[in-house]
């Protein structure tokens, strides 16, 4: 260690630390600001280095015992770093910098300054401390768990020199390099773009120095010696700004004695070899010695004071660099966090180039390259551990990014809905998808799509593919309609295995006695009898406070032991994928084996499964855990609810279940992002996509963003459904509702021939109707009315057909505007991608950027029935409601039971306003039969149902699975549209 060493450093050093394993400090190290204690005390650092420098004077050349220039420098970087961060943690209270150093080796001396600065600028950090013998991999592998910790905002590297490679240095994120060495920072600064990047503090401390001690810099001819790499680079590229001509040079060239004696300013990089001599420094020239390794903490020594006028020591380079290097580490704070809250993504859209005619969906779908769904992944913020891959084009989302993202404003919320549909559908999907195509790939507005899961059932049966359509699509659409990620299978398994523990549970109750049952309940494990964590619940509820199995008197094994589902009401079934009519209804437990117990059941579609409700309405895992295990399957004898949880199957359910909660990411045609989650039926359930995933994609949308989801049939069913369920359950507030309108539907609504699945159209749909179009505008008109009940604006998407003629389409516009609709558009995604639906986008933007006067229709404290009726005569245009007297009884029970403060989710078909599907346009005094009420207690809803509901839909005479093969040689699936 040198003798100069100034005494304030001196004494900063601890005693080497002993080499052995790597040190992972990990927890931030901040020092108290007063007294002592922590990594420093006192006046703390720059009051130590006033107080020594009093004491010992200076023998630096400028004669007297003053502290250098650098010193008041110091403090004034640290000061405006204190104020700067001040005021950001007014507006963030919970905002704290960290600054990590991964350090390979004992030398503490920097650790030192680096944490007594950082305490005084009320930072924190912390030291990653490795051996000195650690490879580049090992230093690697730091930096990347590093790089990819939202709590640290910069890292440094404090290691030797033969470490700092190439291969080590880019491995540091760019905006974590508060030193500046990355060649992405070094090329910013290069190009002149310097507010952009972060500059080396050891360079930028030096320029600071030679201007605050008086040197003009501009036609000053500069030496730098013995520097090497990024630094080289920074002073060459910092002292050229300021109009200086810049030499480099080694110690060992040739040319250096007289390359000194040109020289006006001599930068020592390195320690000074003893065989130079210092008269080869001409008297009068400026010296300023960084031979101090700022990075590796290593003191060059090759060299004894060094008596110059214009002596600039090593020990002020490095004081300042270190603060310069705290000063980098706020502004990287304050870019975090402005980018927290909204950061427009340097997407790389996807070019599209449309063909006439427009070729098949699966044809253009392949036709367009997918990204690599990690790189879509991080050009929308998404964190590397954020992500899980599943093949090249899809991955799920993490939940854990709504906490990294929590302080940040959610963007825009915007719902597609429709107008009463024809058997055909209007196109809402792909309506949604041109508008973010648009928003994102057109406008750069950061946006998000956020879809349901079509069940694979209907993909074989009539419908096919359900991943929008021609250019405004889901890619790659075979994986979209199969089987995606699995989320379907898991809620089949996770339905299935509840359904096999309610008869399980009645057969072994049926045929045990009470001891036997209880005994087989809790069996002896090592002699031992213990109750598991949900058996301790039920016993809570149950109101015994027993927790030892042998405490238990016979009326409490009793109580225990035996649940008395009543077989006549249940009301959980079993669920398949796949359409299927003959498994509408079935008789199981025939075998010998079932003792016989034996009942009629029944199969639905998965997707009609109550675990897909809960799945779409949760917003955490353990919120879905108390869903699954408040799902009522049952009444008992008593007449009391029988639930998963009191079959103790909640837990199982959520192993099941905890890879599916987890949206998936997917992509548009143009490469804009699209969450896929959740498909719960449009009937008996609410039909819409995860609350999840909303509220991820509003994140990572930024406040200036727009998230574009879907509700499923028309707006008085999937629309009302979206606001007074899902908002309810997400607390999110709407900002927009587009709504989707055909000519062909509209034409239908005014009186036109019915249109029918696999029929063609009949020649009124295909040539201009004026009349029937004007007609049929009522129906709109009614959906827009619905829309403003909820005090939101509505913009009409009309979804343009090549029959559609430019009179029809100007008529349906200036109807839906007179109808009160913000806005209507005519929109051309299908044809034309994204920019055929530009001017949607627009109109969309300024509609959010009006304020949203949300309000649910009805309070859910009202009776069921009044809050039936109230969704039948506002919504519908019912005269009133009629129940049947099943359905009053079920209603007097759930109320009873204490489920009547739920909402209501009404079962009802799709094709009219009211509950016939052949009353079109805008029927009215009609009374609307209820003829049956269920509960999906676990999703949080009440479903009455108006008229018949299948739930498991069947396959025509000639299904979807007659076109859909596979090309064996190349694997591509062929069929699907």
């Amino acid at each position: 260690m040198s003798a100069r060493l100034p005494l304030f450093l001196r004494q900063l050093r601890r005693p080497p630390q002993p080499a052995g394993p790597p040190r992972r400090l990990r927890m931030p190290c901040r020092a108290s600001s007063g007294g002592g204690g922590g990594c420093g005390g006192g006046e703390g650092l720059l009051g130590q280095r006033r107080q020594q420098n009093a004491q010992a004077g200076s023998s630096r050349g400028r004669g007297s015992g003053a502290p250098p220039a650098g010193n008041s420098i110091v403090r004034e970087v640290i000061q405006n770093s204190k104020e700067v961060l001040s005021l950001l943690q007014e507006k963030n209270p919970a905002f704290m910098p960290v600054l990590a150093i991964i350090q390979a080796g004992d030398e503490n001396l920097m650790q030192e300054v680096n944490q007594n600065l950082a305490e005084e600028a009320g930072l924190n950090i912390t030291h990653i401390c490795l051996p000195p013998e650690s490879s580049e991999d090992e230093i690697i592998d730091e930096i990347l768990k590093i790089n990819e910790d939202t709590r640290v905002h910069g890292l440094a590297l404090q290691i030797s020199e033969n470490s700092f490679s190439n291969k080590v240095l880019n491995a540091l994120k760019p905006e974590k390099d508060v030193d500046g060495v990355t060649d992405i920072n070094l090329g910013k600064l290069v190009r002149g773009d310097a507010h952009e990047c972060f500059v080396s503090p050891v360079a930028r401390a030096i320029i600071e120095l030679l201007e605050k001690s008086g040197v003009n810099l501009d036609g000053k001819k500069i030496l730098v010696v013995g520097a090497h790499g990024s630094l080289e680079a920074a002073l060459q590229c910092l002292f050229q700004r300021k109009g200086s001509m810049t030499m480099s040079s080694q110690w060992e060239t040739p040319q250096l004695q007289s390359k000194l004696h040109e020289a006006d300013i001599v930068v020592l990089g390195s320690p000074k070899p003893e065989d130079i001599p210092l008269s080869w420094i001409q008297p009068g020239t400026t010296v300023l010695n960084c031979s101090h390794d700022i990075l590796s903490g290593k003191l060059g020594c090759g060299s004894p004071s060094i008596h110059f006028s214009g002596l600039i020591a090593e020990d002020e380079v490095s004081l300042l660099a270190a603060a310069l290097r705290i000063q980098n580490m706020v502004s990287s704070g304050r870019r975090w966090l402005r980018e927290q809250q909204y950061t427009r993504w340097r997407l790389h859209c996807l070019k599209l180039q449309p063909l006439s005619p427009v070729p098949s969906d699966i044809e253009i779908s392949r036709a367009q390259t997918p990204k690599a769904v990690d790189v879509l992944a991080k050009e929308i913020g998404l964190l590397a551990d954020e992500i899980e891959i599943y093949g090249k084009s899809k991955a799920k989302v993490r939940l854990s990014l709504l906490e990294r993202l929590k302080d940040r404003a959610d963007g825009k919320y915007v719902l597609v809905a429709g107008i009463t549909p024809t058997p055909l559908g209007e196109g809402k999907s792909t309506v949604t998808i041109g508008l973010v195509q648009a928003l994102t790939a057109h406008l750069n507005i950061n946006s998000f799509a956020c879809l349901r899961q079509p069940s694979q059932g209907p993909t074989f049966g009539v419908k096919g593919g359900a991943a929008g359509g021609g250019y405004a699509q889901v890619i790659p659409m075979e994986e979209f309609n199969l089987h995606l990620t699995g989320d379907i299978h898991a809620i089949t398994a996770a339905n299935n295995l509840l359904a096999a523990a309610i008869d399980t549970r009645i057969l072994h109750e049926n045929t045990q006695t009470d001891k036997a049952l209880y005994n087989r309940l809790v069996p002896l494990a090592n002699g031992v009898r213990e109750f598991s964590k949900i058996q301790l619940a039920r016993l809570k509820k149950l109101g015994i406070n027993k927790t030892d199995p042998s405490t238990l008197t016979e009326e409490e094994v009793r109580k225990f032991s035996r649940l008395n589902i009543d077989p006549s009401t249940i009301t959980w079934q079993r669920v398949l994928d796949t359409n299927d009519r003959f498994l509408r209804k079935v008789t199981i437990g025939q075998a010998h084996t079932e003792k016989g117990y034996s009942r009629q059941a029944q199969f639905d579609i998965a997707v009609a499964s109550e675990i897909m409700a809960v799945l779409a309405l949760t917003d955490s895992l353990t919120d879905m855990k108390d869903r699954l295990g408040r799902m009522v399957v049952a009444s008992d004898e008593s007449g009391q609810p029988v639930t998963a949880e009191d079959l103790g199957v909640t837990g199982a359910l959520t192993v099941l279940m905890k890879d599916a909660i987890k949206p998936n990411l997917m992509q548009t045609l143009e490469g804009t992002p699209v969450f896929v989650h959740a498909g719960p039926f449009a009937n008996i359930a609410h039909g819409n996509s995860s609350v999840l995933a909303d509220k991820i994609a509003l994140k990572l949308v930024g406040e200036e963003g727009f998230v574009v989801t879907e509700a499923g049939f028309g707006a008085d069913i999937g629309m009302e459904k979206f606001f007074n369920i899902k908002c309810r359950a997400s607390g999110l507030v709407p900002n927009v509702v587009v709504l989707v309108a055909t000519v062909r539907a509209l034409k239908m609504h005014g009186g036109g021939p019915s249109v029918t699945a696999g029929v063609p159209l009949k020649r009124e749909y295909t040539e201009e109707n004026i009349q029937l179009v004007a007609d049929g505008c009522c129906n709109l008109q009614k959906q827009i009315q619905i829309a403003q009940l909820f005090g939101v604006p509505v913009v009409v998407a009309l979804n343009v057909f090549k029959t559609d003629t430019r009179a029809e389409i100007d008529l349906v516009c200036e109807l839906a505007k007179r109808a009160g609709a913000f806005d209507a558009v005519p929109c051309y995604h299908w044809s034309m991608g994204g920019k055929g639906s530009v001017d949607l986008a627009w109109a969309v933007r300024e509609a959010a950027s009006k304020r949203s006067r949300f309000q649910f229709l009805y309070d859910v404290q009202l009776p069921i029935v009044e809050k039936i009726r109230t969704i039948a005569q506002a919504v519908y245009g019912a005269r009133d409601i009629e129940l049947s007297p099943e359905a009053q009884s079920k209603i007097d029970r759930y109320t009873e039971q204490g489920f009547g403060n739920l909402p209501i989710c009404m079962a009802k078909t799709h094709l009219s306003l009211s509950h016939q599907p052949d009353m079109k346009g805008v029927p009215r005094d009609f009374i609307l039969p209820i003829s049956d009420v269920r509960a999906s207690i676990g999703a949080g809803f009440i479903y009455p149902l108006v008229g018949t509901m299948s739930t498991m839909p069947g396959l025509p005479t000639r299904p979807c699975f007659y076109d859909i093969d596979l090309d064996t040689e190349t694997e591509q699936v062929k069929g699907l549209f």
